[in-house]
């Protein structure tokens, strides 16, 4: 059974996608999140910005208990993440790189919450999944300069972690 999800929201207006998979299954063999997209917004993450307004394209026990930052106020508050810092570019900056896929104008995260409900996009898959095997480069880092459990150790990267769900709370 296919779906077909519609998107009207800040950034795109008339968007679909076809959900081909269940959600939270069936991922490439070598994507393996350690965090779900709901936890993610539950621990904080992105400075409460991210997704605000994309309420009614995912699952609303998703957001039950996302950290937001108050609607309608410019940037982001770096308080609402878990590790309490500033880790992220603003999407000016992605662009710029050439990160963003032009079906997903938020970025990776994006990217990665609609893999999750289920739509597949195979070059855009495997080229998403390339970025997130990478940012173990970052996991590497707190493994070789932290002691196990310090979470004052590195938390810039471990914040980034978070946004790739890599879990940098059990490091």
């Amino acid at each position: 059974m296919t779906k077909t999800v519609l998107v009207n929201d800040k950034m795109q207006k008339g968007y679909r996608y076809k959900l081909s998979e269940p959600m939270g299954k069936n991922f490439s063999k070598d994507f393996k999140p350690e965090l779900t997209p709901k936890f993610m917004l539950s621990l904080g993450v992105f400075g409460g910005r991210y997704m605000r307004d994309c309420i009614k394209e995912f699952p609303l026990d998703w957001f039950k208990k996302a950290k937001f930052y108050k609607e309608g106020l410019p940037g982001h508050d770096e308080s609402i993440n878990f590790f309490k810092v500033d880790a992220f570019q603003p999407l000016s900056a992605w662009k710029k790189k050439g990160w963003i896929y032009k079906d997903d104008p938020r970025g990776w995260f994006q990217w990665y919450c609609r893999y999750y409900m289920g739509r597949r996009i195979p070059d855009e898959d495997e080229r998403q999944i390339k970025r997130w095997r990478a940012i173990r480069r970052h996991l590497v880092q707190v493994t070789k300069n932290c002691q196990a459990g310090d979470m004052t150790c590195r938390p810039r990267q471990r914040q980034a972690l978070l946004h790739w769900a890599y879990d940098s709370r059990k490091l």
